[in-house]
C-alpha cells in the first residue's frame, strides 16, 4: 500500500509505537512517520506507507499547529509534566502580564533544544546523554512562531494555539515563557491540530484504522502521493517519453504535455507517464526537466 495516513496519535503511544502498530495492522514494513510527537501529546501525525516513505523529508518541513497548557511555576527535566520536578516558584505575574508575554514570542527567536530530544551532539542523541545523567552545550536554533494566541487564562495554566515551522518544540517554548515570566514553567499538555493539510478532524485514530483494514476498507483513508504536491503543475509524458522517466532521466519539455505555468524555469513539476501513473517530481532546469524526488514503486 503507497499514501500517507492521516493517523491520530494518542496519548501513552511514542511515535515509534505506531509505526509498529501499523505495521501489523497492514502487514508490510514500508512504513514511516514524519515528524516525532511525544508520548504523553497527542494528534495528528502523518504516517507514510510503501514508496511514500520518500516524502517524509519534505512533509516535515510543513507548518504546524499546536494547542498547548502551560504549567507556571514549575520546571522539570523535560520541560513537561512527565519529568522530574527540578524546581517550584511561585506565580507572580496576573493575567494581562501572562498574556502579553505569551503573545510577544510570535515571530523568530532563538531556541535551544531540549536534552531530552532526539538532536544529535557530538554523534550521540540528546536523550542518550540525559539518560546517562549528562547535560551538554546545545547550539540554539532560530524557530519561526507564525501566530500564537490565548485561549484561556486559568493561573498557574495558561491554554494557548501556537503556528510554528519546522523544529519547534512547545515544551521548549512553555519553559521559555516561564522563563521571562520569571517564575519557570512547564508543558502539561499538548494536542497536535495540523500538520500542512493534514487537519485533527480527519484523523483516524489505531482502532478505526484496523476496523477499516478489517473491513477491506483501508485504501479509502490512504491519500495518494501525488495530492502532496497539488500545488504543483501537472505534465504527462508522451508515449515515447515514459522509457527516460522509468529509469529517472531528464526530459525535454517537447516529450511532454504541460501546464502553461510548468514552462517557467525552475519550477516543480509532477510528472505523470503516458498512462496517467505518478512517477515523481521533476524541476526544470537549461531547457531539460530533472528529477527531484522520485516515487515509482
Amino acid at each position: 500500500m503507497n499514501g500517507v495516513l492521516n493517523v491520530y496519535k494518542e496519548a501513552g503511544y511514542t511515535s515509534h509505537d505506531v509505526v509498529a502498530k501499523l505495521r501489523g495492522i497492514l502487514k508490510q514494513k514500508k512504513i514511516g512517520h514524519t515528524g516525532t510527537l511525544d508520548p504523553g501529546a497527542e494528534g495528528v501525525l502523518p504516517v507514510c506507507l510503501g514508496n511514500a516513505t520518500r516524502l517524509s523529508g519534505m512533509l516535515t518541513e510543513k507548518r504546524k499547529i499546536y494547542e498547548a497548557v502551560l504549567l507556571l511555576g514549575q520546571e522539570t527535566d523535560t520541560q513537561d509534566i512527565w519529568g522530574k520536578v527540578k524546581a517550584l516558584r511561585p506565580v507572580e505575574a496576573d493575567e494581562e502580564t501572562v498574556g502579553r508575554i505569551v503573545l510577544s514570542f510570535r515571530g523568530s527567536y532563538e531556541q535551544v533544544p531540549p536534552m531530552y530530544s532526539a538532536r544529535r551532539v557530538g554523534g550521540k542523541r540528546l536523550y542518550e546523554l540525559a539518560r546517562e545523567g549528562k547535560e551538554v552545550e546545545r547550539p540554539p536554533k532560530t524557530v519561526e512562531i507564525y501566530g500564537i494566541s490565548i485561549q484561556w487564562i486559568r493561573l498557574p495554566r495558561v491554554c494557548f494555539t501556537v503556528e510554528c515551522g519546522e523544529g519547534t518544540y512547545i515544551r521548549t517554548l512553555c519553559r521559555d515563557i516561564g522563563e521571562r515570566l520569571g517564575c519557570g514553567g512547564c508543558m502539561e499538555s499538548l494536542l497536535r491540530t495540523q500538520v500542512g493539510s493534514f487537519a485533527l478532524e480527519k484523523s483516524l485514530r489505531l482502532s478505526r484504522i484496523q476496523e477499516l483494514a478489517d473491513e477491506g476498507k483501508l485504501s479509502q483513508a490512504v491519500i495518494p502521493v501525488d495530492r502532496m504536491f497539488g500545488q504543483y503543475p501537472e505534465a504527462v509524458m508522451k508515449p515515447e517519453g515514459d522509457r527516460l522517466v522509468y529509469n529517472g532521466n531528464p526530459f525535454s519539455p517537447e516529450l511532454a504535455l504541460l501546464e502553461e505555468r510548468g514552462r517557467e524555469p525552475g519550477m516543480l513539476v509532477r510528472v505523470y507517464d503516458s498512462a496517467g501513473v505518478f512517477v515523481g517530481i521533476y524541476r526544470q532546469e537549461e531547457r531539460l526537466f530533472r528529477p527531484v524526488k522520485m516515487f515509482l514503486a
